[in-house]
């Protein structure tokens, strides 16, 4: 029987393919250097309307330069036809999450956590930009298919941990390096207990543990959020798939947790890092900045003020949207916080919200390399609910609930 990648991809692990990208995306630094090489090839787009260019790594433009780049791929996207996400409209891996994306799809992003959306069901992998040039060229790509390591949930999360607990704890047992070039397959019937957004989280930090994708089969909850973005999806039968290696998690046993600096793989049990003086918060990013996070947040603050810097950012104009309606970005400024534009904020350290030397940030993104949001500064790991906690707190504390 065959693994799911196996299944989408058409042939068995080890083996070189050629397949067609049904959906392929760069955002604004990628997209610029796919552009240049591009240009080089010197051919026409293939399927115009299958390729979007996404504006959210530096969103709005911090330079005149930044700026200068960035009418050049608009100028680009205008003449060619591609679909543009402008400023404001959210990261891309959220917004190809909201309805953008099917079970089955091969999918592939100039970024390297668009294995994010494997959590539809779908084969997601990013790719460097020399090679969305060619995708933009030929409309095709070549894989490996990959071996694949089997996630295998039990249970259901509590005291206090989270989806992203369960994903700091899963790349703390592979390691960094653990599932290099592997698919991640998560089964089992705790599956059933993870809500999408959940799953997306769990998908998002597949590639820090080295693998090529993280993968969900579709089920009833895929097709009922699809459902609600006009989306029809069909389920997607579970094989016994011929697996390079099974990992059992009961998620009863997970706890909340922190990846300490300055690696993915890193984390501990939240209180015992509890107590480390903190500098900022920041809640957002395509790990954490959905309407589930957002609405978790505004609960856990409603009614108290953060003693720290805190900046939040919805992860698109729809959870922007989202969020207004359902009353938590009130509560989240009256509490004292800063809400940012849809985009990826500081995550990667280059906007609204970089740290300076020698200061602190718990972070609910996906990386803490030395210097990522800024040189000599020192990035905590988290979920959102050990966020709010710490954002209250001033310093690093458990979240509400926690055992």
């Amino acid at each position: 029987m065959a693994t799911l990648s196996e299944r989408i991809l058409g042939a068995p692990a080890g083996a070189c393919v050629d397949r067609v990208v049904d959906r392929a995306y760069a955002m604004d630094g990628t997209g610029l250097l796919a552009l240049q090489t591009f240009r080089l090839i010197g051919r026409p787009l293939a399927h115009a309307d299958r390729l979007r260019l996404v504006f959210d790594h530096i969103v709005p433009a911090n330079n005149s330069e930044t700026a200068t780049l960035q009418a050049e791929l608009r100028r680009f996207a205008s003449d060619s036809g591609i679909a543009l996400c402008d400023v404001g409209e959210g990261i891309c891996h959220q917004l190809m999450g909201e309805g953008g994306v099917r079970p089955g799809d091969i999918v592939i992003g100039a970024d390297s956590h668009t294995c994010t959306l494997g959590a539809f069901g779908a084969f997601a992998t990013g790719v460097g930009a020399t090679d969305m040039a060619a995708i933009w060229a030929t409309g095709e790509t070549w894989l490996r298919v990959p071996e694949t390591t089997n996630l295998r949930l039990s249970g259901r999360l509590g005291g206090g941990a989270e989806a992203k607990d369960l994903a700091l704890a899963y790349v703390s047992h592979l390691g960094m390096d653990g599932a290099t070039y592997r698919a991640i397959e998560f089964t089992g019937e705790g599956v059933a207990t993870l809500s999408m957004a959940g799953r997306l989280t769990c998908s998002n930090l597949a590639i820090e543990a080295g693998a090529k994708t993280g993968l969900f089969y579709a089920d009833g909850a895929t097709r009922e959020y699809l459902a609600t973005f006009g989306v029809e999806a069909a389920p997607q039968a579970i094989e016994d798939g011929d697996y390079a290696e099974v990992v059992e998690f009961d998620l009863e046993a997970i706890e909340p947790l922190v990846a300490v600096p300055h690696r993915v793989d890193s984390a501990r049990p939240v209180d015992r890092v509890a107590g480390t003086s903190i500098d900022q918060v920041f809640v957002g990013t395509c790990t954490n900045g959905r309407l589930e996070d957002l609405d978790r947040f505004a609960a856990a603050v409603k009614g108290r003020r953060v003693r720290v810097r805190t900046i939040v950012i919805p992860a698109s104009r729809r959870v922007l949207a989202d969020a207004i309606r359902s009353g938590a970005l009130e509560t989240i400024v009256e509490a004292g916080c800063t809400v940012g534009p849809p985009g990826c904020g500081p995550c990667l350290g280059t906007h609204l919200g970089v740290i300076g030397e020698g200061e602190v940030c718990l972070s609910t993104a996906n990386r803490n390399f030395r210097n990522r949001m800024g040189v000599g500064g020192e990035i905590y790991l988290a979920s959102v609910g050990t966020a709010a906690a710490s954002a209250l707190a001033g310093e690093i504390a458990p979240p509400e609930g926690a055992v």
